[in-house]
């Protein structure tokens, strides 16, 4: 679900290189979606190679086939949409960023940098060495990138700061329409240049689009005014048209990514009635994304959306664009800004796009500007070469993932080298015209380890590049071939694949084990290589409607929610265990085992999560059966329960203090039928509380949206959900404390947590670059979360790649896979059997 869902830049790095599934809104069994990751800018991936002269190899002949979703054919690194798409782009690329195993970033890439990792220590190498630096007295940071000086695009052509240079100028042209939100940063310059103003008359027009929304789409225009009709007129066109955009992309999305698992289950149709019919796929978005409704069981479903409740029987009326954006702005009470910002998959500012616009269009006629405009962004400068250096404004540690986690497009195949001239302020096409990048969205060319060569019958063809700058792969040919995600492990065991992507149930996993002689995950016929899915499942709880005497941070407050959190812990062994078998795990911090953050049991005060008494005592022993685990953990509830305030008789809650109650509801989106992996532990809570006197209701409706609803509404007490990750651990948009529901933020702190220690660490964390230095205060704020007690981490789900045994020779693919570095890393050196 995207208003759960952390959406940040850096999702680029590690979706670009993996063969990602994602999951929708209305995901009615294992958990609430995450926003997979519309990719940005997919950047190749780092490997462990030493730097070294490409070696002479003898590449195969047999062709390596991948099962793959289906294409959107938008291959292109400036472009692609889908995860899917964006493979095949970033099989042709490199990118500037290195990272780890971990996502750590590694700095000196050209020369290599050895880290461990499981016990085992590797060499990462990459096409550049990176930096940041920031400078207090100005308040400004420098990303630094220094290629080598070897490299070549697949055609032989050299790769040379040039191209990053018309890089950096394709993505942050005005006219660029693509995923990436780069222009999103502060870069010195960049307004002004997008806008051809200089900063007085940017601050001129910027304070009239201010005055002309404020102003209201119904105002009079008047001579008074300080702007002229026309100018209004074009700002409310803008506007309108913006967000008509914005809800395009949602649409957009939904049939990139959910058509084929969800046509039938949501509207009853199949996938090809729904691509046919412009107004289904709004029915879709609608139904599985913007809040309507479709009853399928109706004796005549209609399609009724949010808000607005308008009515589509969807055989002779259908929903326009329009309707969906009138329904999801009416649900957010004509904010369109903040609709759009939450609904859509990249978070779309629809007030600073229409602002740049706005500016970009009155500006330059503006009589002060003169003649010329603005000829460059001033903070993007060449130093030599090889190098590159980007100014921004501020400094913010996750920017880095983005500002150099760019693929170097060659400028001479997206781009005209008679339209480049550094020195003059050319840049390889002309301003506002990006009519060449977007003529080449099909056929991707880069200096990756790849070429493409063809998408034919839903099949995407690579061929070696014998110019790669780690040596030419071994295997001479690569097939994406598209296949029905339920089919892979028949693919794979048959022969019509030699690889892919296996998303979780239980029939899947149990097909495998058929598959091979010794009934395990890997075997004979196929290997499969299980890795944290980026993200994790937890239980909230809302501090503003759990606690004592209206004060959420309270000592009583929290014990009261400490006691609830202890029976919920105690039970998630058994329940994740019995759902997702060796699919997934428990955790025991709200992160992702994913991050380099993430606390591990090595770790010093690494504890598991409520597993102490009142006095700080520990719980539990090694000798212990999880009944006598279940007995001491409501034995320690009570005690928290009655240092919270509660009247405690005969072993038995009797009374509630001031503020808090002797019933709590729970929410769990399970479709109303109990399907969801964290219902048997609110089944076991339930129980457990019962014993000591507290009611616990679980609701589960059949309808999801109405836990949404109540979430919105800060009604919600205890819920269930998932959060999707980055490979940076950034906590700010979750649980900063202006960022609650109705605050100055991003809204997405439903904990409703306001805690200056934890604002003051989370914030020391995003002003340093020093990994070490973050992850010692990260486990600090962890801490100061867990002692609120707002937050059960849950499970950690795996994600499951399967190679064919008999076809691939297991040896070759790199080891140690992780969930940022997946199986292409290393391609180069991947061998046939």
């Amino acid at each position: 679900m995207k208003r759960f869902t952390i959406l940040f830049l850096s999702l680029l790095v590690v979706a670009s290189m993996a063969l990602a599934a994602c999951q929708p809104k209305a995901t009615p069994a294992v958990e609430e979606p995450t926003e997979e990751v519309v990719v940005e800018e997919p950047t190749e991936e780092p490997t462990e190679e030493p730097t070294e002269e490409p070696t002479e190899v003898v590449v195969e002949d047999v062709p390596l086939v991948v099962a793959y979703t289906e294409f959107s054919q938008k291959f292109s690194p400036y472009y692609s949409e889908s995860a899917y798409d964006a493979d095949v782009a970033a099989m042709t690329q490199i990118g500037l960023l290195t990272m780890d195993r971990v996502a750590g970033i590694v700095n000196n890439a050209i020369e290599g940098e050895t880290r461990e990792y499981n016990g085992t220590p590797y060499l990462y190498t990459g096409p550049a060495d990176t930096s940041v630096v920031y400078d207090e007295a100005t308040d400004t940071t420098k990303y630094t990138a220094k290629l080598r000086e070897d490299l070549v695009f697949s055609d032989g052509t050299p790769v040379t700061a040039d191209d990053i240079i018309f890089t950096y100028y394709t993505f942050l042209d005005p006219s660029y329409i693509g995923t990436t939100s780069l222009a999103s940063y502060d870069i010195v310059g960049l307004k002004d240049y997008q806008t051809q103003t200089t900063s007085d008359v940017y601050t001129k027009y910027g304070e009239m689009f201010d005055a002309i929304f404020a102003a209201g789409a119904d105002h009079e225009w008047s001579e008074a005014d300080g702007w002229t009709q026309e100018q209004q007129d074009d700002m409310w066109a803008r506007w309108n048209a913006e967000v008509a955009a914005a809800t395009q992309s949602i649409t957009d999305y939904v049939m990139a990514n959910y058509l084929d698992d969800y046509a039938e289950a949501v509207l009853g149709k199949t996938p090809d009635e729904i691509k046919a019919n412009e107004g289904l796929q709004q029915a879709l978005a609608i139904a599985l994304w913007s809040y309507g409704t479709y009853d399928l069981e109706a004796e005549e479903p209609v399609l009724i959306t949010a808000c607005t409740e308008e009515t589509f029987d969807l055989v002779e009326t259908f929903p326009t664009v329009e309707d969906q954006a009138e329904s999801l702005v009416c649900y957010y009470e004509g904010d369109a800004q903040a609709a759009m910002a939450n609904e859509t998959p990249d978070g779309w500012d629809v007030s600073g796009n229409v602002k740049t616009a706005f500016i970009g269009y009155w500006g330059p006629l503006d009589e002060g500007m003169g003649e010329g405009g603005v000829p460059n962004i001033a903070g993007i400068k060449k130093l030599d070469d090889y190098t590159v250096e980007v100014t921004v404004n501020g400094f913010s540690a996750p920017a880095v993932y983005s500002i150099l986690g760019i693929q170097v497009t060659p400028l001479h195949y997206y781009g005209d080298v008679a339209k480049y001239d550094y020195e003059n302020n050319m840049f390889g096409f002309d301003f506002g015209d990006l009519s060449k990048q977007e003529s080449l969205i099909p056929t991707p060319l880069g200096a990756g380890a790849y070429k493409f060569v063809k998408y034919e019958n839903k099949v995407v063809y690579f061929e070696a590049n014998e110019n790669y700058y780690k040596g030419a792969p071994k295997i001479k040919e690569i097939q994406f071939r598209e296949t029905e995600s339920d089919e892979v492990p028949s693919a794979v065991k048959t022969g019509t694949a030699d690889a892919g992507e296996m998303t979780y149930s239980a029939e899947r996993y149990a097909e495998v084990q058929s598959y091979n002689s010794n009934g395990e995950m890997s075997g004979d016929v196929i290997t499969a290589s299980m890795v944290d899915n980026l993200g994790y499942g937890y239980i909230g709880i809302n501090a503003d409607t759990v606690n004592v005497a209206g004060d959420p941070g309270s000592d009583a407050s929290k014990n009261l929610r400490k006691g609830i959190a202890t029976i919920i812990a105690v039970h998630r062994d058994l329940a994740i265990d019995s759902y997702y078998g060796e699919g997934a795990s428990v955790i025991n911090y709200p992160i992702s085992n994913t991050s380099w953050a993430a606390p591990q049991p090595t770790d010093e005060g690494y504890q598991v999560a409520y597993s102490v008494d009142v006095n700080g005592e520990p719980l539990y022993t090694a000798d212990m059966t999880l009944e006598d685990k279940v007995a001491a953990a409501e034995a320690a509830a009570l005690g928290f329960f009655e240092a919270a305030g509660f009247t405690v008789t005969d072993g038995v809650l009797t009374a509630a203090p001031a503020g808090a109650k002797l019933t709590y509801e729970a929410f769990v989106p399970a479709d109303g039928t109990g399907d969801h992996p964290n219902f048997a532990i609110f089944t076991s809570t339930q129980e457990s509380l019962a014993k000591l006197g507290m009611e616990f209701t679980i609701n589960d409706p059949a309808d999801w949206n109405v836990m949404l609803d109540a979430i919105d509404a800060n009604a919600q007490e205890i819920w269930t959900m998932a959060w999707g990750s980055t490979p940076d651990p950034d906590m700010y948009q979750i649980y900063y404390s202006t960022n609650i529901p109705g605050g100055e933020g991003t809204g997405s702190n439903y904990y409703h947590v306001q805690d200056p220690e934890l604002d003051q660490l989370i914030m020391d964390a995003r002003l340093s670059e020093d990994q070490n230095y973050r992850k010692a205060i990260y486990k600090q704020a962890l801490d100061v979360l867990m002692d609120w007690a707002v937050e059960v981490p849950s499970y950690q789900r795996q994600n499951v790649i399967i190679f064919s045994t008999e076809r691939i020779n297991i040896d070759t693919i790199t080891p140690d896979i992780t969930t940022f570095w997946g199986w292409m890393n290393d391609l180069e050196l991947l061998e046939m059997r």
